[in-house]
């Protein structure tokens, strides 16, 4: 009977984009969704499983009976190293070479004498994980695009086109970065973004590359939003409202359904809390040293897994803007 149970479940697969800033949103946007009653298959590419589980341990995803990870190759050379890959390689490699693996996937998923799980209902895709609307369509499945930027970031995408048309972007040479042109205001002004400056857009346009990879995915991309049957956020309405209602104007339904963190600490499956999604290993001791201040006199600011900054740039941004 359980298995009967099991097979009646609608199925949603998640794909989030492989790198640790995507994977941690769509992790928990994933325990949410088993949490109302959704079979769960979260699909991480083979180099990022093989971190997972050094970082976790090697029982960390094996996850649950309605709650699996499975696996797609990503097309880039075979490595170990425990580091982000490189991201425009990553983009390009995602896109030409994982929707054949992915159909696999989904093929062998669909096949319930095999795989003791529902047939796939839909796809919630990471939004720069577009080829999967091309999977989803062959099924003829429902695909929910899921953009991990904000509202304003994302609205800022889908304005690359215009920047090009209009000549702000590619620059003309690189004393651009540095002559004050990044301040400029963007005359034909974006609703829900006015008076945005070139410097505040998503930083790919600052190129002086016609043939820049990363202008021409995005580009790619931000289109491609269109063909999905909705869009979602991790944001709220009142936060970013005016891009919100700018987004909606032009793309599928879209939904501000964050903040996702604050949703998860409201399931009260505590199995859940197994499933990781750390790429690296943590560490511990920044927490006893946090517990060693007193309530309210520590700071917090995160800059992401990826980032590296010099001392004095750490000095520069905590004395914040000056004139």
């Amino acid at each position: 009977m359980g298995s009967i149970r099991l097979l009646d479940k609608p199925h949603v697969v998640f794909i989030p984009f492989p790198a640790q800033g995507h994977i941690n949103p769509m992790l928990k946007l994933a325990k949410i969704f088993h949490s109302k009653g959704f079979h769960v298959t979260f699909v991480n590419t083979e180099f990022n499983h093989r971190r997972l589980l050094k970082s976790r341990g090697p029982d960390s995803l094996k996850g649950l009976e309605s709650f699996r990870f499975e696996t797609i190759p990503d097309g880039l050379p075979i490595s170990d190293a425990d580091a982000t890959q490189d991201i425009p390689s990553l983009c390009e490699s995602t896109t030409n070479t994982c929707l054949a693996p992915f159909k696999d996937l989904l093929h062998r998923l669909n096949d319930t004498v095999s795989s003791n799980v529902p047939p796939v209902s839909c796809i919630i895709s990471d939004g720069v994980m577009s080829f999967t609307l091309d999977a989803a369509e062959e099924l003829g499945i429902p695909e929910v695009l899921f953009w991990t930027t904000s509202a304003c970031g994302f609205l800022a995408y889908t304005q690359y086109v215009k920047l090009i048309e209009e000549g702000y972007t590619p620059l003309k040479d690189a004393s651009y970065l540095t002559n004050g042109y990044l301040d400029t205001i963007i005359s034909n002004e974006i609703p829900g973004m006015e008076g945005i400056r070139l410097k505040d857009i998503p930083s790919f346009v600052r190129t002086t590359n016609p043939d820049e990879y990363m202008l021409k995915f995005v580009l790619q991309e931000t289109e491609r939003a269109r063909k999905a049957s909705a869009v979602i956020l991790n944001t709220f309405e009142e936060l970013e409202y005016d891009c919100i209602k700018t987004l909606s104007s032009f793309l599928p339904p879209v939904y501000a359904i964050g903040p996702l963190h604050f949703l998860q600490k409201q399931v009260k499956d505590k199995s859940l809390e197994i499933l990781g999604s750390n790429l690296w290993k943590e560490d511990q001791h920044c927490l006893e040293w946090l517990d060693s201040k007193e309530p309210n006199s520590v700071v917090y600011v995160n800059f992401g897994s990826i980032t590296v900054m010099t001392p004095k740039q750490l000095i520069r941004i905590c004395l914040g803007p000056c004139k």
